[in-house]
């Protein structure tokens, strides 16, 4: 099913969390120790879902471009593993090495980070300034899985640029896309 995002209001601080990191033994890292200088972006995905095959390769490709620029990625799967085994934590390692990105991949078990954010599908983006405020939510880009459009990555760069030349973000923001986040 396609799902947009819920498009939490701009301006909004991240809600806090501290969440287990499953590529590194578990340990509880919190938005506190894995923010960016300049800006976070945190994303909501899984290991399965093809709105998330479809664009991780550019993710990663964004966050080795930004992430010297001062802009952290933060990655949090909050789906339903019961259900969902695909999307376990052990599966959730071995996704990290497969499509080999270095950005944290926590693990929300409870979902109540996922409520705290809105999240509605995977892949949701939030992009947070310096002082933790929400400056961007919404798509990557136009690209969707079949719709024979480039991942390009646009929709994020341009929030990016934004924030580190110290220029407004665009008012027009358009929803992600994705599979509904499984809930409990």
């Amino acid at each position: 099913m396609n799902t947009p995002s819920n498009m939490l209001a701009l301006g909004t601080r991240a809600p806090f969390f501290e969440l287990p990191n499953p590529s590194k033994s578990n340990e509880i890292q919190s938005l506190d120790d894995l923010k960016g200088e300049k800006g976070t972006l945190v994303i909501f995905m899984c290991n399965h879902c093809p709105f998330v095959l479809h664009v991780i390769d550019k993710i990663n490709e964004l966050y080795e471009d930004y992430n010297e620029r001062g802009i952290e990625f933060i990655a949090i799967s909050a789906n339903d593993v019961e259900k969902y085994p695909a999307d376990s934590p052990e599966k959730m390692i071995e996704f990290q090495i497969e499509r080999n990105f270095d950005f944290p991949y926590l693990y929300d078990e409870s979902q109540a980070i996922a409520k705290a954010y809105d999240a509605a599908c995977t892949p949701d983006f939030y992009f947070f300034d310096e002082k933790m405020d929400l400056v961007y939510r919404g798509q990557m880009d136009d690209s969707r899985p079949g719709n024979h459009k480039d991942v390009t990555g646009e929709d994020l760069i341009i929030a990016f640029e934004n924030l580190l030349l110290g220029e407004p973000q665009e008012e027009i923001q358009r929803p992600s896309m994705g599979c509904n986040i499984k809930w409990k």
